[in-house]
């Protein structure tokens, strides 16, 4: 049998591949077939797949990082935007010529009815404070991107009910330049007033002129010995005035003078309806003070339902003051009530003066007495608006409280919602009880309840008829004399 032998051809093509793979040829591999039809493009659409999610996580390292980038630019402009007085968020910023410094437009008015006369931040000499557009756009920007930031409602309102939006204003000019310090001066005598120098600013010589320690240290009056010869301290920036002086005003409550050239529109005993009281100059100032709550038996319930209706109706502090002011000098004895029940008395730091009259007529008043009449009538003040009828219903239709302004349970809210107290004083027995405001005044005093025996009220019964339409004491409205007296 014949072995089959492989041909010369056949060896010729073997070898012929053997040297070609060796030398770099085409190999077996590259002679393989392609994939199938069915598996053309899946490699594709995995590394898409695979970039879209390696990009998706690229972006969401890049907003992680972002977010706290922003949060902090946020925090760095909110920063930069803060009023130079209330230290906040800035709400309708104002710009102060020539420093440039910028403030909300209510704290800038604050500051010039209270004596500004300078810019707040840098004390320079200003003369324009205008709105500011390019301010007030950021504001808005950084508000969109963060609402947190935003003033309270209440807030806002009680700022425009100060500044109007886009108006301008100017800080009054200091009428003098703060006087040097004297190093010679010491602190035991007197320095002498504005008055006392022979060619002073005001055109008026003091006729006794109080010598300068630092110019006569022998002849200077010293402090223990009481205030010099027609001179007293005024009742503001507690400096020496001349009492005789165009300038000096004295508060017919208090007894206290007021220079006049101090503090321009404080160092004053302005007339009697046209005082501002002190620390009340908004609807702000009556939330935040204490005093307000303790007229009404820290009852905090009537109070918000009154300052719900002062911010509806737009009533201000000063207006209230101007009201209850009137109504006392619409009584048969005005203002000595008051005055014997020391309302007026340590109200300032320095010493008053005598009242040598006190039936004589008060017709000039400081801000702080000022302050003290409009809290001790505003219960009574309150009462009297009441009336007027412009309360919802489900104020007004409240049943009163038994125990009325007496009442212990009033600082309980469930109780104080659900009842009203503020009701007129009533007999009692062989009394008359008037629990006027809340006679709290300004210094934390406690309340004084003035009573009157049914014997002193028949009695007054001839003089109550002929100032109230001869009406009975029996028949006395809620803002009776008596209640209002005292």
């Amino acid at each position: 049998m014949e072995e089959l032998q492989p041909s010369h051809s056949d060896t010729s093509v073997s070898m012929m591949g053997l040297s070609m793979s060796r030398s770099g040829g085409p190999s077996s591999s590259a002679l393989k077939r392609g994939p199938p039809s069915s598996f053309e493009g899946l490699e594709d659409e995995t590394s898409k797949k695979r970039f879209k999610e390696d990009f998706g996580n690229e972006q969401d390292i890049e907003k992680s990082v972002a977010k706290p980038y922003y949060e902090a630019l946020a925090e760095d402009l909110a920063q930069e935007l803060q009023c130079g007085c209330c230290t906040e968020l800035v709400y309708r910023p104002v710009v102060v010529s020539p420093c440039q410094h910028f403030f909300c437009g209510s704290c800038c008015v604050l500051w010039i009815r209270n004596g500004g006369t300078n810019c707040p931040a840098c004390r320079g000499i200003s003369t324009i404070v205008t709105p500011s557009r390019p301010l007030q756009s950021i504001v808005d920007i950084l508000l969109r991107a963060n609402p947190s930031r935003e003033r309270a409602e209440r807030e806002r309102i009680q700022a425009d009910e100060v500044y109007k939006a886009g108006c301008s204003m100017r800080i009054p000019t200091p009428r003098e330049a703060s006087p040097e310090p004297n190093l010679n001066q010491n602190a035991d005598y007197v320095r002498p007033c504005p008055h006392c120098a022979p060619d002073n600013a005001f055109g008026w010589r003091c006729p006794q002129p109080v010598i300068d320690y630092g110019v006569d240290p022998e002849r200077a009056w010293h402090l223990d010995d009481g205030n010099p010869p027609g001179h007293a301290f005024c009742g503001n920036c507690e400096n020496l005035l001349a009492l005789r002086a165009p300038s000096t005003t004295k508060c017919d409550l208090c007894q206290v003078s007021f220079c006049g050239v101090g503090v321009p529109g404080r160092c004053l005993a302005a007339p009697l309806l046209s005082q501002h009281p002190h620390n009340m100059s908004d609807l702000g100032d009556l939330i935040q003070s204490s005093e307000v709550y303790g007229c009404f038996d820290h009852n905090t319930v009537e109070v918000d339902i009154m300052l719900d209706y002062l911010t509806a109706q737009e009533i201000s502090p000063r207006h209230i003051y101007r009201e209850v002011a009137s109504h006392i000098l619409s009584q048969p004895n005005g203002f000595r009530p008051l005055i014997e029940l020391d309302l007026f008395v340590d109200i300032h730091s320095v010493t008053a003066g005598i009242d040598e009259n006190p039936d004589a007529p008060r017709n000039r008043i400081c801000r702080q007495c000022a302050t003290e009449v409009m809290l001790w009538g505003i219960k009574d003040w309150w009462i009297r608006e009441r009336q007027k009828g412009f309360l919802q219903e489900t104020v007004t239709r409240r049943p009163d409280c038994k125990e009325g302004t007496s009442c212990s349970r009033q600082k309980d809210l469930a109780h104080a919602r659900e009842y009203n107290h503020i009701i007129a004083p009533r007999f009692s027995g062989d009394s008359v009880f008037s629990t006027e405001a809340s006679m709290t005044g300004t210094q934390g005093s406690p309340p004084v309840f003035a009573a009157i025996t049914a014997d002193a009220a028949r009695q007054l019964e001839p003089e109550l008829a002929e100032s109230r339409g001869n009406a009975t004491v029996t028949d006395l409205p809620t803002n009776s004399f008596l209640i209002d007296g005292l």
